[in-house]
């Protein structure tokens, strides 16, 4: 089975949905000749022609209203924002027209999309290249929002989103997309070696929407989260040695409750890590769903572990999100509450 990286499975993915389905097109700021910003894209132009893969003007609305029209009409396309930082230009296209087309016209039409997307910090891309604005879209009834961790489960996610009749947005860790923290060794390179992941299927298959992964089973305390912070979160386990339950969600909408719960009923604690802001961000909601469904075997408060609320730093930005130190100090604090 040949080995890939996340950039290399994402375009696996396209490619594989492209020769299966002719109504799949890939389209956005650079995506055809150049292959993308990150190469996401690379060679599709010249493997399916200018027809089904092709650049668009520097227009975020322009391209995710076009990806409505095509999609209420039997295509199935497959977009590209540069980065999450540009998505909000398309704000009112996604929340007033793709989320809204099913229930709107009572099944009549939908909006079969995929907004792919590079998120989250790692690069030194400054605050409007770094920015993970997850949670907004979480917020959107008729949104679903994936977020893989590993290369395996960058490409079925993404099969599984193409193949869906509603809107996914689907955000790329760009930390992770050539390897596991961009040269940064002390900010868990170790925890990759345990995802065999990376290798990758050439052809197809999926992963279901809506089912998250525990990539570590524990019995100390349940650690809940997603992306990068899935390689940081096995990382702070390794360094701490305590013997905790890793849950990868993979995607935000749907949400795998029952394996949450399952879980912290087990042991009794849990940390939720993720990149993006504190206030509002994702962890808040999985804190009260926590509480609502588990309250009665906590042993300890819920622990977040967040980005921070400033915008995000150029120069402090390993400072910023969180790493292994910032993890194992919630785990620690929880086991010994």
């Amino acid at each position: 089975m040949p080995k890939m990286n996340m950039v290399q499975a994402i375009n696996s993915a396209m490619a594989t949905m492209m020769e299966k389905d002719p109504k799949v097109v890939v389209f956005g700021e650079d995506v055809g000749y150049f292959g993308g910003v990150f190469r996401a894209t690379e060679h599709l132009q010249a493997k399916f022609g200018v027809n089904r893969c092709f650049d668009t003007p520097i227009t975020e609305g322009g391209i995710v209203a076009a990806a409505i029209g095509m999609g209420a009409y039997g295509l199935r396309p497959v977009v590209e924002v540069q980065f999450a930082d540009y998505i909000y230009p398309a704000m009112d296209q996604l929340v007033s027209e793709a989320a809204r087309m099913r229930y709107r016209s009572a099944g009549e039409y939908y909006a079969p999309m995929v907004v792919r997307s590079p998120y989250g910090g790692g690069i030194y891309g400054g605050q409007t290249h770094s920015q993970s604005p997850e949670s907004l879209f979480t917020h959107v009834v008729g949104l679903k929002t994936v977020i893989p961790s590993t290369p395996y489960d960058a490409k079925g996610l993404l099969i599984a989103s193409i193949e869906d009749d509603d809107p996914v947005i689907f955000l790329e860790p760009k930390r992770l997309y050539t390897g596991p923290f961009g040269g940064h060794s002390d900010e868990g390179v170790k925890a990759w070696a345990a995802f065999p992941a990376s290798e990758v299927p050439e052809g197809y298959y999926s992963i279901p929407l809506g089912k998250a992964a525990i990539v570590r089973p524990g019995q100390a305390v349940t650690v809940i989260c997603y992306g990068t912070m899935v390689h940081v979160s096995m990382a702070a386990v390794q360094e701490t040695g305590i013997d905790a339950e890793v849950i990868d969600l993979r995607s935000l909408v749907p949400l795998d409750i029952d394996t949450i719960v399952e879980s912290v009923k087990k042991t009794g604690r849990c940390v939720v890590v993720h990149e993006a802001t504190r206030t509002s961000g994702f962890g808040a909601e999985l804190s009260a769903l926590i509480q609502e469904h588990c309250f009665y075997r906590l042993e300890a408060p819920i622990e977040r572990v967040t980005g921070y609320d400033t915008p995000y730093p150029h120069a402090f930005e390993w400072q910023y999100f969180p790493g292994p130190k910032r993890v194992g100090e919630a785990l620690r604090r929880a086991v010994e509450a």
